[in-house]
């Protein structure tokens, strides 16, 4: 294995490519924020110390800047992140090493393959950004929201994403991803009275949350799970049942609430046409490390200090006093906030203790960069694609759905004609996790092999195509596996430049019911700390969730316990002279990296917007 550099970093977007049209009086470099400025080094006391650059450390640090508050921000680690950077291929190989050292706290079983021979040293480690915690953006989304009023979003570049694809019967079947009335009603795989049953659903969850009917049957059915509700009411049964709850809904496992279920469809639906005819993004070079870095950029503009490179060593409760690894002291005026991965050895027992009142769960995860691009599977002018595996759909009879997310050249994350798959399950047994992601890897080697292949031609007939709207013939399903081709079996294999694998543990529940639920308290919080103390507050690991669900909420809770309330959360005029709320949202659309023509996508209003239109649910 070839020695790790140890200063090697990947340049983030803001330095790749500096946005010009935001320009505060100090825009501060990330090498300069590496290299402490001569007043960080003379910095004798501060407000709050923040342990770890994470998201949601990250967005705490900003929102407490921007109020006055003196913050004090340091990571252990030689980059921004935490448990959610973005990483280099020798940095994961270090960090790997680490893991099964137990220097990391939270991840285990860590493991990396590169395969040997003459191609072993093709690559050039800096040209891949992979995320140890990978999130995509729906485009209706409190996080997309605060990136905006921040203005946090000009340090960032988003991509579209449309094309989602769900596994079932042993294929791979068309998607519903694009779910408008038009496109069900066009879809000739659907009948008529399938159409129907989706249309009267599909309103009912656009329905307004306080509408007394939908309260109601919400309710009532508050303890059935989503299959018997979606059976008994509408009439759905499977292939719809899967699209909506695994593919639409992104539930992690079967029995879902229906509540829960609901307003994660609702989530995805209400994502269309708010940017764009998509309904997520995801940000170019990488995925949370990218905007833990856009935040922590703001915060340093507010007045933040950053020291990379540095532990917390010594902490006098009674004096206040914090002594770090580089010889340095400082007076905390009032809190010390840990990231669980940056808690220091003096502080292991407290953590300890606190942490064994609350159920952990496991996060597995295997990443695995290939050399195809997969264009097969996406949009034209897209780089990214989800593939979701619904329970009992692999041949290890997955209890757990198996979610993917793949990106490509076209994302910034790896170099062109490459991709990088992000599989994740919540299957508690790790071995029999490791088996449900190995299976969905080879479900979709031989996909994309099968797909890409060049001597098809004599294995189509007519019933592999339809018509579209265009009058063009078109392959049945976006995953070229049409009847004539299920007996189909590559003879090669997928050229891969790296697997990786490891065991992330969390104190969030995979369905986020302890972080969304209204009934958590200050005394209950255990999805924002795992700390009862005055002075020192313990965050917790990032969820399962693919999406960036729950992180401004759980933000928002640590706020108001530092500050005592979260009214003024963000509250802040950037004194932008031609720049409201409503003409940051629009321009937001501008940095989207597609080629899609959305000239008529933008004209909005981002406050009363209704995505599908006045009476477009109409039957």
């Amino acid at each position: 294995m070839p020695a790790y550099n140890r200063n090697e970093r990947r340049k983030s977007m803001a330095e790749r490519r500096p946005s010009a049209s935001y320009a505060p009086s100090k825009i501060p470099h990330l090498t300069g924020l590496e290299k402490p400025n001569e007043h960080s080094l003379k910095l004798d006391h501060c407000d709050i110390l923040i342990l770890g650059t994470g998201l949601v450390e990250s967005v705490l640090a900003a929102a407490l800047a921007w109020q006055g508050v003196e913050v004090l921000h340091i990571d252990h680690n030689n980059y921004y992140g935490d448990s959610s950077s973005t990483l280099t291929i020798d940095q994961l190989k270090k960090w790997c090493i680490e893991v099964n050292q137990g220097k990391v706290r939270h991840f285990l079983d860590a493991q990396i393959y590169i395969p040997g021979g003459k191609r072993t040293n093709e690559f050039n480690s800096k040209d891949y950004g992979i995320d140890l915690t990978p999130r995509i953006v729906f485009s209706q989304l409190d996080l997309l929201a605060l990136l905006i009023k921040s203005r946090v979003y000009k340090y960032l570049e988003f991509q579209s994403l449309l094309n989602f694809h769900v596994f079932e019967n042993d294929n791979f079947k068309s998607n519903i991803s694009n779910t408008t009335k038009e496109h069900i009603f066009t879809d000739q795989l659907l009948s008529l009275t399938t159409k129907r049953l989706l249309m009267k659903f599909l309103k009912f969850v656009l329905q307004d949350n306080n509408d007394p009917e939908k309260k109601k049957i919400l309710v009532d059915n508050s303890h059935v799970k989503i299959e018997d509700f979606l059976a008994n009411s509408f009439g759905l049964k499977l292939p719809q049942l899967d699209e909506l709850i695994y593919l639409i809904g992104l539930a992690n496992r079967s029995g879902t609430r229906t509540p829960e279920a609901v307003a994660r469809i609702k989530r995805f639906l209400v994502s269309f046409d708010v940017y764009g005819n998509f309904p997520v993004m995801v940000s170019k070079y990488g995925g949370p490390g990218e905007i833990s870095q856009g935040f922590c950029r703001s915060a340093a503009v507010a007045g933040t200090t950053y020291k990379l490179d540095t532990t917390l060593v010594d902490f006098d409760p009674q004096l206040k006093i914090a002594k770090f690894s580089d010889g340095s002291s400082v007076k905390i005026q009032e809190k010390v906030v840990a990231a669980p991965t940056q808690v220091p050895k003096f502080l292991a027992t407290s953590y300890k203790e606190a942490s064994e009142k609350l159920q952990p769960f496991t996060v597995t995860r295997l990443t695995t960069i290939v050399r195809k691009d997969c264009k097969e599977w996406m949009s034209e002018n897209e780089s990214s694609a989800v593939v979701v595996f619904p329970p009992e759909s692999l041949p290890t009879n997955n209890v757990h759905t198996v979610q993917v997310v793949i990106q490509n050249g076209g994302s910034g994350v790896c170099p062109q004609g490459q991709s990088i798959w992000y599989s994740h399950t919540c299957e508690q047994n790790a071995d029999k996790a490791k088996k449900d992601l190995e299976s969905a890897f080879e479900k979709m080697e031989n996909a994309i092999l099968r797909e890409s292949a060049t001597n098809l031609e004599n294995l189509l007939d007519k019933k592999d195509f339809v018509v579209n709207d265009r009058g063009t013939p078109m392959l049945v399903n976006s995953f070229k596996l049409g009847e004539s081709l299920q007996s189909f079996v590559p003879k090669e294999t997928l050229d891969i430049v790296c697997k990786f694998g490891y065991v992330q543990t969390t104190y969030i529940n995979p369905d986020l019911s302890n972080v969304l639920s209204a009934s958590n308290t200050s005394n209950n919080i255990t999805h924002a700390t795992v700390s009862d103390t005055d002075d020192i507050m313990f965050l917790n690991m990032p969820s399962a969730e693919i999406s960036y669900d729950g992180i401004i909420s759980e933000v928002k809770m640590l706020y108001k316990r530092i500050t005592g309330s979260d009214e003024d959360f963000f509250d802040v005029d950037f004194e932008d002279e031609d720049d409201d709320y409503e003409r940051a949202a629009a321009s937001t659309s501008a940095v989207i990296d597609s080629e899609l023509d959305m000239n008529d996508d933008l004209d909005y209003d981002p406050v009363h917007h209704e995505p599908f239109g006045a009476g477009e649910m109409e039957l």
